[in-house]
């Protein structure tokens, strides 16, 4: 492109369309570069999202915010960025057979969540028939009652056995390890009714009624299965560039979703917060106002 975009947005999942469609409509020269790997397209079903009752498949719901971003004039380039420099007052962005000049950069670059060990085409059928999640916030409802295993052996699977049992009383943490838990948290779980199972967990097995898996306890089924292993967040851009991170690679925001970088901004779960579809969202639509206003601030045609 040989005039700079106003804003490129990287990362095409519901904070980088979210961010599209609001910049689009503030009559800005907008792309989005994706992926095309975003978390929320492994979403089969989800039922808390606002204004779908049914409920509404993460790549369904991409596929229509993608239309809409669109229908306003974004363009989608389909390609990862493999680099992000400072060109001038701006940045430049470099893919396979694609560099893209622009004003601001917003990053919505997500994260992904660490698998047990299983097959790609296991993990993807436990996943589409609710036998595998991740999100117990988001689906923790649809576990109401059942018999629950997390697996983890830190603090955060500690929590989220905590969690779900506020949704069952029949919760299982299976240790990702030969270690044990530390002590004050199995105290904790124990104390709550969540019987803890060594590790680690493995040899996993789609059944008629559930998810089995191979543990120190032996061969054990599960209604549900909550991997609790932590997740990989995507920062590498943001921090070649300088900005600051958090200890576990967050980008730092103000809020108004800066970062350290002027004119580099952040949005939805690559930013520390509640990994929810709504509240990437949410961080977007600030992100995207915040953006134009800059903008404006050096460009009087916008005011």
């Amino acid at each position: 492109m040989s005039h700079p975009l106003d804003c490129l947005v990287i990362g095409g999942g519901p904070a980088g369309l979210t961010a599209a469609i609001y910049l689009a409509r503030f009559h800005l020269g907008v792309t989005v570069m994706d992926a095309g790997h975003g978390r929320a397209l492994q979403i089969p079903c989800t039922h808390n999202h606002a204004g779908f009752p049914e409920g509404i498949s993460g790549r369904e719901l991409l596929s229509r915010m993608r239309s809409q971003a669109i229908q306003y004039g974004t363009w989608i380039v389909d390609r990862r960025v493999e680099a992000l420099t400072r060109d001038g007052s701006g940045f430049a962005a470099h893919g396979q057979d694609v560099d893209i000049k622009a004003h601001s950069v917003l990053l919505a670059t997500g994260v992904t969540n660490r698998r047990p060990p299983m097959t790609d085409a296991l993990h993807a059928e436990a996943l589409s028939l609710g036998r595998l999640r991740y999100c117990p916030v988001c689906d923790g409802y649809e576990v109401t009652g059942q018999d629950v295993a997390v697996i983890g052996s830190d603090a955060g699977a500690a929590n989220e056995c905590e969690f779900l049992r506020s949704y069952t009383a029949r919760v299982s943490l299976v240790l990702d390890g030969t270690d044990g838990l530390a002590a004050p948290l199995a105290e904790r779980l124990t104390g709550l009714g969540v019987r803890i199972i060594g590790g680690p967990a493995q040899e996993f097995a789609l059944e008629e009624d559930g998810l089995s898996l191979s543990s120190a306890a032996g061969r054990l089924r599960f209604d549900a299965v909550y991997p609790a292993l932590g997740s990989v967040v995507h920062s590498g851009l943001a921090t070649a560039l300088g900005a600051d991170v958090t200890e576990d690679g967050c980008v730092q925001v103000d809020r108004h979703q800066r970062t350290s970088i002027m004119r580099l901004y952040a949005a939805g779960d690559v930013v520390i917060g509640l990994d929810q579809i709504s509240h990437a969202m949410g961080q977007a639509g600030v992100a995207a106002t915040a953006i134009r206003n800059d903008l404006a601030a050096c460009r009087p045609q916008l005011r």
